[in-house]
């Protein structure tokens, strides 16, 4: 080769490099910010996440704490109205997070959360009936009671798909 040709390859080579440069950076660029932007999309999802498992978690439980007082206090004859509305704030809290749920959480939480709901909305359906006095045959606040214990293992079966989701491992 020449040195007429290696000059001349080599000039080329230098303007299509300067040339060239500017669009490689830019694109270098473009494809920090779609990962940098997918990034904080998976974040934010992780954040909704957790956010409504935490608000799901705390509904339920205190959905079901209420609930087995108000059976408590039914057994023992002195169930109050405020009772009645602090059960009934506590169902419509726990109905709203469920809702929320729905809409951002794996099918695999919402299996295990319909689970809990089946036990939670039957216990809450007959200590109403109870408190109307239109208990079926056999419906007492100590059997709802023994019904309302199916609720504690679905509870820790939720929590426990919610923290996996989470990556959370102990």
């Amino acid at each position: 080769m020449s040195a007429a040709i290696a000059a001349m390859v080599t000039a080329v080579v230098g303007v299509l490099g300067t040339l060239f440069a500017p669009l490689v950076a830019n694109w270098v660029a473009r494809r920090q910010r779609a990962d940098e932007a997918q990034a904080e999309e998976r974040r934010r999802h992780h954040e909704e996440r957790h956010a409504a498992y935490t608000a799901m978690n705390r509904a339920s439980r205190n959905f079901h704490t209420l609930l087995k007082d108000a059976l408590h206090r039914l057994r023992d004859g002195v169930y109050s109205d405020e009772d009645r509305v602090r059960v009934e704030e506590a169902r419509r809290d726990y109905r709203d997070r469920y809702a929320e749920a729905q809409m951002i959480v794996p099918d695999v939480v919402l299996a295990a959360s319909r689970e809990l709901n089946v036990v939670l909305a039957g216990v809450d359906a007959a200590a109403k009936r109870i408190d109307r006095g239109l208990a079926g045959a056999g419906e007492t606040a100590e059997r709802v009671l023994l019904d309302l214990k199916a609720a504690e293992p679905r509870l820790t079966a939720m929590r426990r798909i919610m923290r996996q989701d989470l990556g959370i491992t102990d």
